[in-house]
């Protein structure tokens, strides 16, 4: 049974042999692979080779265009720096006064480099991979996205201040990402992911009214074209998680900052499953490999078996390569 399969047939609640494993890898997948970040980042060949020599490696059942969260912000006008082995520093934000909002405009697709680069990425995995290994491609959310263009404080005070200034701009960065999402199916992306981090931070209300409505389009746009969902929003997402999981997105992971799973799993469809939430750091990174092997039984079982394996966020640059070969085989040993 190779990725795709296992993956897809998961998902949708028949047999498989083990839960699929997909580990987030991205600097530690530039690291191991020989390649520097700033070339990770822009090349999307070093990327796909660098991922690829990981999930070969280190047997893992997905491929993902992760890199960093910029190649939107730089398509709408946010200027990034790339230093050559760290991560990418914004230099100036498009948002700098609300008036600013005007300068947001919908992108497409074939009018910028960082956006065609992404598509590139995902037939280049497709010549490599076809339907061997499950090709998940990528936007921000709108929030994350609009904090991309402004500055993150300043963004925060845009919920009261100017509320409605705000809610034209996420109309338009959805748009955009509806746009970008269709591209990269059409390309051969089995899913989707929608990286939405800093909800983490805002209270369950100014989620259901301003994020919810647009993440959900996102979904279902996504679906009505055959793809699979993945939703991340890291850090301690308890007081939105339900309703992260009310967007309809196949996979909705969960950062360890939440602990246990296992009193959520009822308000899951069928369809849906977790991903997550060994600690990357303390326990992956840090801990003994019982404490591995503990935590990796923990979230099974506390997902009665419907959860894919993986750490709750990114695996750090640090972590040794013994360590995540242990942490791979760990996660072959499960049986559902």
């Amino acid at each position: 049974m190779n990725g795709l399969q296992r993956t897809i047939d998961f998902l949708e609640g028949r047999a498989v042999d083990r839960p699929p494993f997909h580990p987030i890898l991205m600097r530690f997948a530039a690291k191991y692979s020989g390649v520097n970040y700033r070339d990770f980042c822009l090349n999307y060949q070093d990327k796909c080779g660098a991922n690829l020599r990981c999930a070969t490696d280190f047997s893992y059942d997905w491929v993902n265009v992760m890199s960093d969260p910029y190649a939107e912000a730089a398509s709408f006008g946010t200027r990034i720096n790339y230093p050559l082995n760290s991560l990418p520093v914004v230099e100036s934000l498009l948002v700098n006064d609300i008036q600013d909002i005007d300068k947001i405009k919908t992108l497409k697709v074939n009018d910028h480099s960082r956006l065609i680069s992404r598509i590139d990425e995902i037939r280049y995995f497709k010549k490599l991979v076809g339907d061997s290994q499950f090709i998940c491609g990528w936007v921000e959310g709108p929030l994350a996205e609009y904090c991309d263009l402004r500055d993150l404080s300043a963004a925060f005070l845009d919920f009261y201040e100017y509320p409605e200034a705000l809610k034209k701009a996420l109309e338009i960065i959805t748009e955009s990402a509806l746009i970008f999402v269709e591209a990269q199916i059409k390309a051969g992306a089995h899913c989707i992911g929608i990286g939405d981090a800093v909800c983490s931070l805002i209270s369950p209300d100014l989620y259901i009214e301003y994020v919810f409505p647009f993440e959900k389009t996102l979904v279902d746009h996504a679906h009505s074209l055959g793809a699979k969902v993945k939703l991340h929003i890291c850090g301690n997402t308890t007081a939105i998680l339900p309703d992260m999981i009310l967007t309809g997105a196949d996979i909705v992971d969960v950062d360890h900052l939440v602990g246990s799973m296992e009193k959520f799993l009822p308000l899951l469809s069928a369809n849906q499953v977790f991903a997550g939430n060994t600690d990357p750091v303390s326990v992956i990174q840090n801990g003994t490999l019982a404490q591995v092997e503990a935590s990796v039984q923990s979230c099974f079982k506390g997902t009665n078996g419907r959860g894919i394996v993986s750490a709750g966020c990114e695996i750090t640059p640090e972590t040794t390569v013994e360590r995540l070969l242990a942490y791979s085989a760990i996660a072959h040993r499960l049986n559902v």
